[in-house]
């Protein structure tokens, strides 16, 4: 009995490994399962058939499940009998993933069971007897609680998260009606005929098999035409004739112009109207003034185009009648009454990029405007942020500027163009500058800038007084409060006027600034536009000089027509400069200053000379015998150094002597020293020998 239990125990302890090892292979079977889910999981919608086969496969297997399991268990215990070293889970791993998978795909929601019930349902029909031999008694069907367990998990998944966020509504996709809503928006549903892209291609006959030529080789390649009945028509081999080829033209405009040409009834624009308005007046006026004297009919209705016409002109000069010319032609214009006055105009001008030359301030240029031409003076200028206008000395090289002159009213935005001269025949280009009138106006202001430059006069910490700037008092009472600087970079400010020197000013300063400084203040100063405005006439010349009118000349032509040379300008001429040198008061430290600074910096006070005593006292005259008494101490003092020299001599001599036998003694001492660690050495050497 006691061997009977103790068999009963080993087999127990034989159970409890077998469910040991079930229990890993299940986890291997759910790990495998859901590898093999997610990589199959794409295959799973493909088709209707595929699914059926799986529930085939499913339920087949299901019944062989628990004898797959049994085999497994009786492998295990015959292998921990036997003493193999293999793990027993690891057997049937393929089939055990296997049976998990397709376990796993049964409970899986199908979108296209979900969108596409009624075609499911009819292949479930076909499949049901394959379900009876999982049912019993017709009515229950075996479920396992593993099974059912993963069931509630996954439904859980797919709830919706109701503590983040309210649903107040939900749609039932076990509906029919609800999936009938969304079906037609797949690839598989019905679509309209415009929107198919099969039914697109179909319709479009003529892209997909019209003619093309491959541009590589040449080679060209006829389609087949297409009727409205979809036949093939069959495109003639030969070449059209030009009959055949004008007759094809003719219907391509006439589908050209069916397509492209204002239609009868169609919408028109405001300028078909007034065409269309122009033309019933025009008829109007020629229907009822048609059988009408000429006369009469220009009084009512006017000089019609085509009429020949007398002008005659009021206060002409005499010229214009004794030169005139019938074969040179005379263009009339008329003027509106806003454009026979004068002023300034303001304009932007750019010179030409063909033209070689920049044009330069002041020089008089022709200028073709409107029905004019006239030369003036112009005043370049550049219009800076502030919208002031900063006068140029030359126009900028590829940059518009501004420009002001005098010259007739035009209207803003009209465009002209200047030329330096008309009558001499230039071999460059002759187009010097082209610009549009900006504004007009009878007064203009046009500034450039003006250095006044002064010298201190006297410095009283930050104020001081500033001369030779102005030359009157009345010239300082304009600028007062005025902003002025140093050369240095101190800023200051104009305050009053000074009764003597005449000119000069007190201003203060943000700081002490020195006797050396040049004080300076920028101001702007208003430049006068000439006002010249003189009309080109060569109408009034002769025949042969039509061409050779000459209005001003600039400085440049006058002096080389005159051969007058520019004299050079002491201002600019390049002289040596003469510079005085600057002396500086020295350096003055205060005491607790100078207690601070480091030796190597504190400054060195040398002693004072001492005074020449001799000079300041009386000569005295000696008698006999004070000079005798002064000869006998001047030798005994001369006995007295010269004996002092002799010691001294005498002393350096016995020093050097003293120091030789120092050293004598000391070389002789290091000797010694040298010869007794010798005698040491060797017997040291003789004792550890013998040893």
């Amino acid at each position: 009995s006691d061997a009977e239990d103790s068999d009963v125990e080993d087999s127990d302890a034989e159970d409890s490994d077998v469910e040991d090892s079930d229990a890993e292979d299940s986890d291997v079977e759910d790990s495998d399962a859901e590898d093999s889910d997610a990589e199959d999981f794409d295959a799973e919608d493909d088709s209707d058939e595929c699914d059926n086969n799986k529930e085939h496969n499913i339920k087949t297997k299901a019944s062989d499940e628990n004898d797959v399991d049994d085999k497994d268990k009786k492998n295990s215990l015959v292998d921990i009998n036997g003493g193999d070293s293999t793990l027993n889970w690891k057997k049937n791993l393929a089939q055990k993933a296997a049976n998990a998978y397709y376990e796993r795909q049964n409970s899986v929601a199908n979108l296209w069971k979900l969108v596409y019930g009624d075609e499911v349902n009819e292949q479930k029909n076909d499949s049901k007897s394959n379900d009876d031999e999982d049912e019993i008694g017709g009515l229950f069907r075996v479920s396992s609680m593993k099974n059912i367990k993963k069931q509630r998990e996954k439904d859980d998944m797919n709830l919706e998260d109701i503590s983040k966020f309210n649903v107040d509504h939900q749609h039932d996709w076990s509906l029919s009606e609800v999936c009938d809503t969304i079906k037609d928006m797949f690839v598989t549903g019905k679509w309209n005929r415009n929107e198919d892209a099969s039914t697109l291609l179909e319709d479009d006959n003529e892209e997909l098999y019209g003619d093309f030529e491959d541009l590589e080789t040449g080679e060209k390649v006829e389609g087949q035409g297409f009727d409205s009945d979809n036949s093939v028509i069959e495109k003639p081999n030969k070449p059209l004739t030009e009959d055949e080829l004008i007759e094809k033209k003719k219907k391509l405009k006439e589908q050209f112009d069916e397509n492209y040409d204002d239609k009868e009834g169609g919408p028109s624009t405001y300028y078909d109207e007034l065409k269309e308005e122009a033309s019933k007046q025009a008829q109007l006026n020629k229907s009822q003034f048609e059988g009408m004297d000429d006369e009469m009919r220009v009084q009512l209705e006017g000089y019609r185009a085509g009429m020949y016409v007398r002008v005659e002109l009021d206060a002409m000069p005499c010229e214009l009648v004794s030169n005139f010319d019938p074969s040179y032609p005379l263009i009339v214009g008329g003027l509106q009454s806003g454009e026979e006055n004068i002023g300034f105009l303001k304009v932007r001008i750019k010179k030409h990029r063909w033209y070689n030359k920049i044009l330069k301030n002041r020089d008089p240029i022709i200028i073709s405007m409107g029905w004019r031409r006239f030369q003036t003076l112009p005043i370049f200028s550049k219009q800076e942020d502030n919208m002031r206008h900063r006068m140029l000395k030359y126009t900028p090289e590829h940059v518009m500027c501004m420009a002001h002159f005098w010259g007739p009213m035009t209207k803003p935005g009209t465009g002209f163009l200047a030329v330096q001269d008309v009558s001499s025949k230039q071999a460059g280009f002759r187009i010097t500058a082209t610009g549009t009138v900006v504004d007009t106006d009878q007064s203009t202001q046009v500034t450039k800038k003006l250095k006044l430059t002064g010298t201190p006069l006297k410095i009283y910490k930050r104020t001081a007084f500033i001369k030779d700037m102005f030359n009157s008092t009345l010239e300082v009472t304009k600028f007062e409060g005025a902003r002025i600087k140093t050369v240095s970079g101190v800023r200051g400010q104009i305050k009053k006027a000074c009764p003597k020197p005449e000119g000069s000013f007190r201003a203060t300063f943000e700081d002490k600034i020195k006797i050396s400084d040049i004080v300076f203040c920028r101001t702007w100063y208003n430049v006068e536009v000439p006002k010249l405005y003189n009309p080109v006439t060569s109408l009034l010349l002769p025949l042969n000089e039509k061409n050779s009118w000459r209005g001003m000349k600039t400085t440049g032509q006058l002096k080389r027509e005159q051969g007058i040379k520019a004299l050079p300008q002491n201002d600019s001429m390049y002289t040596p400069i003469h510079r005085s040198m600057k002396y500086f008061k020295p350096l003055k430290l205060s005491k607790n200053l100078q207690a601070q600074l480091p030796y190597a910096d504190k400054p060195k006070t040398l002693a004072t000379a001492k005074l020449d005593l001799k000079k300041q006292r009386v000569a005295v005259v000696r008698d006999g015998h004070e000079e005798q008494v002064a000869s006998l101490m001047k030798m005994i003092r001369t006995t007295y150094k010269e004996k002092k020299r002799k010691d001294r001599k005498d002393m350096r001599v016995r020093v050097r002597q003293h120091k030789k036998d120092i050293q004598t003694e000391v070389r002789a001492k290091y000797k010694r020293d040298q010869q007794k660690k010798k005698a040491i050495m060797r017997k040291r050497t003789k004792m550890s020998s013998n040893k």
